[in-house]
C-alpha cells in the first residue's frame, strides 16, 4: 500500500457530494449496522461529509483537508485511514485529479444497504454477528423489521387514473417536455441504490471451478451472476478454494438443478465452523493498522524503509516478494491461523514471516510459527519495532525451539522485588556473534535485497499502468 503522504496532503482540496438523496433511515442504518464494523471515527467522517452537503442539495462547497483536520480533531493520516474503510465497505467513491502541486478530490458518499440487503448480504451480517453477539444482533434485526400486514381477506378497490381524471383533448406539448429536462451540467435529486461491497471476481478461480463442475456433469450455466457474486463473497469471507466450493455447490442444488443461494451460504458457514472450531470470521486489517505504525513521515534510513515496508504490505505480498511466486495454500493457512487465532497485527505477522523463513531455510513450519506467535501474543506485541526487538532478544530461545532442544531447568532466582529483564546483564548476552549468527545476518541482507528488487518491479509496473 502506498504511504499516505504520497496519496493525500492537508493542502489538497476536496468536495463532498451525494450519489443520491440520503434520508433519516440511512442515518439509523449507518449508526446501528455499520458503526460497529467501521468504528466511531470512520462513522464520524461519513456523517461530517454528509453534513457539509446542504439540505435538498447534492454537492457541497470546496474545502481543503486542513479544514477537515481541524473540524474533526484528526490528523491527515487518520483521515486517510478512515476514508479507506468507507471505500472498502462501499460507502464512498473517491475521484482525484492533479492541479499543479495540489490534488483535488471528489468524495461521493454512497448510500448504505437497506436493512433487508444488509441482513441478507452474506458478509456484512456475518461480521456484525461476530462483532456484537447473538442477543444484540437479534435486537438490531427486530429494530429494522415490522409486522407484516396480511391482505388475504381484503379486496383491492384502488381506482385507476382514468376513473378519476380525464386528460382532455390529447396534445403533444414540446415546450413542456423540453422544460422538464435537466441541463447538461445538472442532475435531479433522487434516491440512489447501494451496490454494497465491491469485490473483484479475479479473487476466485472460476475457470477451475467450471472445469470441476463439468467433471461432475454440471454445466457452468448454473453459475448465474447472482451465484457468482455469492461465491466470491463466500470465498473472501471463509477462504474457500474452488474444489471445496464445488462440493458446497453440489450440496446446494435444488430439484430444478439450480443453486439455492441460501442453502449455499448455510453450507459454507457450516463448513467454516467445522474447520475453525465453530468460530465465525471477523473483520481484520490486511496491513498494519495506521494507529500501530511507527514511521509517520517519509522514511530516511534503511531501517525506517524496512519498517515502513513491513507496515504497509500484506503478509500475502510479503510471501510473494520473498519467494518470487504465489504462496502455497498451506503457507497461507498458517498465516491466516496466526492472524485470526492469536490476533497479531499484520505488520507483526510480517516480521514473524521474515524471521521464521530465515531460521528454517525458507520453510513455513506450522508448529514453529504458532509457538513464536503464541509467545508474541502473550507479550502483547503490537508494532513492527517491538516484534523486531523481541525477536532479537529471544533469538537463542527461538533457535532452540527450531532445533527442538529441551531447555535445562534453571534454578529459580531469589528476589525481593521485580526488575526488568534488561537489568540482569549476563555473560551470555555479552558473547560475540557466532558463525551461525553471521550466516543469519548474511541471509537477512540477501532477503532484504530480494524484497527491495521485488518492490521496485511492482512500482515500475504500477507506474506503467498509471
Amino acid at each position: 500500500m502506498t504511504p499516505h503522504w504520497n496519496e493525500i496532503q492537508p493542502v489538497d482540496e476536496y468536495k463532498a457530494c451525494l450519489s443520491g438523496v440520503l434520508h433519516e433511515t440511512d442515518r439509523k442504518i449507518l449508526t446501528f449496522l455499520y458503526q460497529p464494523l467501521i468504528g466511531a471515527k470512520c462513522f464520524s467522517l461519513y456523517m461530517t461529509l454528509w453534513a457539509e452537503v446542504e439540505e435538498n442539495r447534492l454537492i457541497a462547497r470546496v474545502s481543503n483537508h486542513y479544514y477537515l483536520m481541524n473540524f474533526m480533531d484528526m490528523n491527515i493520516q487518520d483521515i486517510y485511514k478512515e476514508r479507506l474503510k468507507l471505500e472498502a465497505l462501499g460507502l464512498l467513491k473517491t475521484y482525484a485529479k492533479k492541479r499543479g502541486d495540489i490534488r483535488e478530490f471528489i468524495y461521493e458518499l454512497q448510500p448504505p444497504l437497506t436493512p433487508e440487503q444488509f441482513f441478507h448480504d452474506g458478509m456484512l451480517n456475518v461480521f456484525l454477528y461476530r462483532k456484537i453477539g447473538r442477543s444484540h444482533f437479534q435486537r438490531l434485526k427486530e429494530f429494522f423489521v415490522d409486522q407484516l400486514i396480511s391482505k388475504k381477506e381484503y379486496h383491492d378497490v384502488t381506482r385507476d387514473f382514468q376513473e378519476v381524471f380525464s386528460a382532455g383533448q390529447p396534445t403533444i406539448n414540446e415546450e413542456a417536455i423540453e422544460a422538464s429536462e435537466a441541463s447538461r451540467n445538472q442532475q435531479f435529486l433522487s434516491k440512489a441504490e447501494s451496490k454494497g461491497i465491491s469485490l473483484s471476481k479475479n479473487t476466485f478461480d472460476f475457470s477451475f471451478l467450471e472445469s470441476a463442475l463439468k467433471g461432475a456433469m454440471l454445466s457452468k450455466v448454473v453459475l448465474t451472476p447472482s451465484v457468482k457474486e455469492t461465491i466470491v463473497k463466500l470465498s473472501v469471507l471463509y477462504g474457500i478454494e474452488p474444489l471445496e466450493m464445488k462440493s458446497l455447490i453440489l450440496s446446494s442444488m435444488d430439484e430444478k438443478d439450480e443453486v439455492d443461494i441460501e442453502v449455499l451460504r448455510k453450507s459454507a458457514r457450516d463448513w467454516y465452523q467445522l474447520e475453525k472450531n465453530s468460530q465465525l470470521p471477523e473483520l481484520i486489517h490486511l496491513v498494519q493498522p495506521v494507529s500501530l505504525r511507527t514511521v509517520e513521515n517519509e522514511p530516511v534510513t534503511q531501517e525506517e524503509q524496512l519498517v515502513q515496508y513491513l507496515e504497509t504490505t500484506s503478509p500475502r505480498q510479503i510471501l510473494i516478494d520473498i519467494s518470487g511466486s504465489l504462496p502455497s495454500k498451506a503457507d497461507l493457512k498458517v498465516i491466516e491461523g496466526v492472524m485470526f487465532q492469536h490476533k497479531l497485527p499484520a505488520g507483526v505477522v510480517n516480521v514473524l514471516i521474515q524471521y521464521v523463513l530465515l531460521k528454517t531455510d525458507m520453510k513455513m513450519t506450522k508448529s514453529y510459527v504458532e509457538k513464536i506467535a503464541s509467545h508474541w501474543a502473550r507479550k502483547k506485541v503490537k508494532t513492527v519495532k517491538d516484534a523486531m526487538e523481541l525477536a532479537k532478544s529471544e533469538h537463542r530461545q527461538y533457535l532452540d525451539w527450531a532445533q527442538n532442544k529441551k531447555q535445562p531447568r534453571k534454578q529459580a532466582a531469589i528476589r525481593t522485588e521485580k526488575l526488568p529483564e534488561w537489568f540482569h546483564e549476563t555473560e551470555e548476552t555479552k558473547k560475540p556473534l557466532t558463525n551461525e549468527s553471521t550466516n543469519v545476518e548474511a541471509k537477512r541482507r540477501e532477503l532484504e535485497e530480494k524484497i527491495k528488487n521485488s518492490r521496485l518491479k511492482r512500482q515500475v509496473k504500477q507506474d506503467e499502468e498509471n
